[in-house]
């Protein structure tokens, strides 16, 4: 299996990212000329970890999206449900806790976070209501969410060709620069069936988070939700 379904099973999505750990810093780094870098700065302005805090990084990888929580002197656990990205993360971090976990039922008790964060991943969860439950569930009463991840686009004529990069141009490059372009294929696929900003804030409400906000980032290309728990 190289390339998961838009059913996203989770065992296919799983080897799918194991087939691409090797290279898959490079390679978003590529494919998203660079801009990968500023969007991960957002997402640690908008986390504010603090030293002594807990912070959870769901979908974490290979553990790189979580060095700015552990450069704050927060106490940051790097959870994602492919082996093949926790054992690449292994070589490169190796100090890091990470965590194999499902984002549907997380292996963690309850209320032991005080924000959580997941960049890239939720959409690649099967069930996206069960995650932000779970993640709810998790988080300290008074705790945030911050989630990153591809949108859709504001302006009519840039979302045009952003459509078009991510249909024709995005699998060539992926094939110059991945160990498995299939996946790349997948994603951009992903993407385009993806909630837009106004939905997945409304599934953020559901879940019980509360002041649920996003801000668009290149253009609405990437969206960064946030929410609160309710203070108990």
């Amino acid at each position: 299996m190289t390339r998961a379904n838009l059913d996203k099973q989770p065992h296919e999505v799983a080897t799918m990212f194991d087939d691409v750990a090797a290279n898959y810093d490079l390679t978003n780094d590529v494919l998203s000329m660079g801009q990968d870098r500023r969007w991960r700065k957002e997402v640690a302005k908008a986390v504010d970890a603090r030293p002594a805090q807990r912070i959870l990084d769901l979908a974490a990888g290979t553990g790189t999206s979580s060095l700015p929580f552990a450069a704050t002197g927060a106490y940051v656990v790097p959870c994602d449900f492919s082996l093949g990205m926790l054992r690449e993360g292994k070589k490169k971090h190796g100090w890091l806790p990470l965590t194999a976990g499902d984002g549907t039922k997380l292996p963690f008790r309850d209320e032991v976070f005080d924000a959580v964060t997941i960049s890239f991943g939720l959409r690649n969860i099967q069930d996206t209501d069960a995650a932000l439950r779970e993640l709810f569930r998790v988080t300290k009463p008074g705790g945030r969410v911050v989630i990153c991840e591809f949108s859709h686009a504001t302006w009519a004529p840039f979302r045009k060709v952003y459509e078009e990069y991510l249909i024709r141009a995005l699998p060539p490059i992926a094939r110059a620069v991945s160990s498995n372009p299939d996946a790349y294929v997948y994603l951009a696929e992903s993407i385009q069936s993806w909630p837009d900003q106004p939905e997945l804030a409304g599934m953020l409400q559901k879940a019980g988070w509360q002041k649920v906000a996003w801000r668009n980032l290149s253009g609405g290309v990437v969206a960064m939700h946030r929410g609160f728990k309710p203070e108990a």
